[in-house]
């Protein structure tokens, strides 16, 4: 329907009923805007107008409550109907026209609308340009751009700027101001910003206030550091909703503290409050991290129960979940359910199969999303080209690195160039990854050096690694992951003095090796080893079954890979260091725990060691179990003897 407004000029008295009117065309063709035109120029300005409205009254084309709304309402209605930045445009000529320029209502609306169409700015040029009087503004219209500029993506600091301004104003804040401030600041991710702000809160006695409060445990659990002041005033809250449960978990879960974000939640549940669905997907990102699948089936069957609302980035949570903690079938089988997917349901699952080593079906996958009209974004890419790599498919990765710029004009970002790196690297074309480094037209991070350094370590090019890793020292003198490659080159070479060399030069800068560690989840409890750890109460029975293992491996053909121990030591005390990997110890944990022909999952913080995975193989086919091992890398799962990666990882 075409829409007509009709106004007095701006010097009519609203009581003047009689004063000839103007008409403001927003939506039509210019056909009927010259047939008005021309009714206004033979009939005059008055009675023309009259004739046009009682035309349009008569075939439906306007309704009479126009014609009788005061400017101000008009001006509303007109921003209500704004869905474009020309017609906003128009209505703020109307607004200047009418002298609305300086009337808080208007000017609120017109700022959330400029707001709405990403055109905050523009707002507050009007707002403070130099005809505007600011001692006519008010706190409605103030929160609404501190709400508009901390809804943005770059502009945050602006809602600071804006709360600071509306105070030199004279412009007190309300309990709806703190809210969008706060927000702001955990945008900026700024902890000092947000105790300021928190300073301000109790200062101005809003401190009691519900949303208030949420929103400051929010904020804590967005700044770096400042968890923990979160967590101070989300215990000291004495009722708590759903949001500062979903805040804490939250920020528990992005921060790695996943264990902190399970316990939690636990207890959530014992206080009766009922989570929403932005609890679940942080928990469900906590299992993901933890590889806690028995927690993550749990979770999904109380969604069900609970019947929380399964939102697209709900069902994505658990596909990546599932994905993660080692049952891809799962997530495959949520995947195909889901009535409506996003290019992050699609990457979930292409990053998943990748990590399992399925290749193959990760490939058919992109395919069948590129029928489906789903444009690929740089993150698909990423997991495309590591599925590749997983699974040696190097001509295919080739292809899809020259697809992703030639069709889609991506451009490829580090992450692309390293797995193209590591794609060359894992199949042993040790002079083409070194080429292809080489030709980058960005500089290689660290990381890209490190798969270099380690494929060089593999494939027995000690030279170039020793080299490149000592450069790599020299960029980053701190950084413990390059001495311990140089520390493995050596001890390939059986040079221990310069072994030991490194090792002092660590202790020196007060470098420390990450230790390697083992996870497994058992009766919804996760319990962590380390080589050679004893702090667990079944220590002693644990330790006896890594030598009954250890014994009925060799009588089955297992020869230990003591060459994957980088010590100085006889090929006795190598055996030894080699069975009290953590890896052997959470096995053996689940051997001594676990039901007979139940299958064993267990996550690892580094690359599962040759020896350990060549163990694993043997204690499969010995014990008739299915092990799930997830490293840092990717997953392993060994059945009767044979692990799904084909020994190539």
């Amino acid at each position: 329907m075409l829409r007509f407004f009709f106004f007095p000029p701006p010097w009519a008295e609203s009581s003047d009923s009689n004063i000839d009117c103007e008409v403001v065309l927003l939506r039509g063709n210019d056909e009927l805007q010259k047939l008005l035109m021309s009714i206004v120029r033979d009939f005059g300005p008055s009675l023309g107008i009259k004739r046009i409205k009682t035309n349009l009254l008569s075939r439906g084309i306007i309704t009479s409550s126009y014609g009788n709304q005061r400017p101000d309402e008009s001006c509303l209605a007109l921003l209500q109907s704004c869905d474009a930045l020309p017609k906003l445009f128009q209505v703020h000529s109307l607004i200047f026209k009418l002298g609305l320029q300086s009337n808080p209502l208007v000017l609120t609306k017109f700022t959330s609308k400029s707001s709405e169409l990403n055109s905050v700015d523009y707002a507050h040029s009007i707002l403070f340009s130099a005809q505007s009087d600011c001692s006519l503004y008010d706190t409605f219209l103030f929160n609404t751009l501190i709400r508009a500029y901390a809804q943005t993506e770059s502009l945050k600091a602006k809602a600071l700027e804006m709360y600071n301004f509306m105070l030199q104003c004279g412009v007190l804040p309300n309990n709806y101001t703190y809210p969008f401030m706060l927000k702001a600041c955990a945008g900026i991710g700024d902890l000092s910003l947000g105790r300021s702000v928190h300073g301000s809160v109790l200062k101005f006695g809003f401190d009691e206030d519900v949303h208030v409060r949420n929103t400051m445990v929010h904020v804590y659990c967005c700044c770096r550091r400042g968890i923990d002041y979160g967590r101070k005033l989300f215990d000291g809250m004495p009722k708590r909703d759903s949001v500062p449960w979903s805040a804490m978990i939250g920020g528990y879960a992005r921060l790695g503290r996943s264990v902190d974000a399970v316990e939690l939640f636990r207890k959530m549940q014992i206080a009766g409050v009922r989570p929403d669905e932005i609890t679940m997907v942080s928990v469900l990102c906590a299992c993901t991290d933890l590889g806690a699948l028995q927690l993550g089936r749990w979770i999904e069957t109380f969604i069900e129960k609970q019947k929380v609302n399964k939102s697209v980035v709900l069902c994505n949570a658990l596909i990546d979940m599932f994905a993660k903690c080692g049952d891809v079938d799962n997530a495959l089988k949520l995947f195909w359910n889901m009535s409506q997917r996003t290019i992050v349901s699609w990457t979930s699952v292409i990053v998943g199969l990748a990590m399992h080593g399925r290749g193959l079906e990760a490939v058919s996958l992109f395919e069948e999303m590129k029928r489906g009209r789903m444009v690929p974004d740089d993150i698909v890419f990423i997991g495309l080209l590591s599925a590749c790599s997983h699974s040696g498919l190097v001509d295919k990765g080739r292809e899809y690195f020259d697809l992703m710029s030639k069709d889609f004009g991506i451009v490829p970002r580090m992450e692309h160039y390293g797995c193209m790196v590591d794609l060359f690297c894992r199949a042993g074309l040790i002079k083409e990854a070194l080429r292809f480094v080489q030709k980058m037209p960005i500089e290689p991070n660290p990381i890209i050096w490190r798969t270099l350094i380690n494929a060089c370590h593999t494939h027995g090019e000690l030279k170039l690694a020793e080299r490149i890793t000592k450069q790599l020292i020299h960029y980053e003198p701190f950084h413990e992951a390059n001495y311990v490659l140089l520390s493995h080159i050596y001890a390939k070479k059986f040079d221990w003095g310069e072994k030991t060399k490194i090792r002092e030069a660590m202790d020196k800068k007060g470098v420390k090796k990450i230790p390697g560690s083992t996870i497994i989840e058992l009766n919804n409890e996760t319990y962590e080893f380390v080589a050679g750890d004893k702090s667990h109460n079944q220590y002693r029975e644990i330790y006896k079954m890594v030598d009954e293992m250890g014994r009925e491996m060799k009588k089955a053909g297992y020869v230990p890979t003591t060459t994957e121990v980088m010590l100085d030591i006889d090929e006795e005390d190598k055996e030894d260091a080699l069975y009290s990997h953590s890896e052997k110890l959470a096995i053996a944990f689940a051997l001594l725990n676990t039901p007979s022909g139940a299958p064993i999952r267990i996550v690892k913080n580094l690359r599962v060691c040759g020896d350990c995975h060549s163990a694993t193989k043997y204690i499969s086919k010995i014990y008739s179990r299915e092990i799930v091992v997830r490293d840092r890398n990717r997953f392993h799962h060994f059945k009767d003897g044979i692990c799904s990666c084909r020994d190539f990882w």
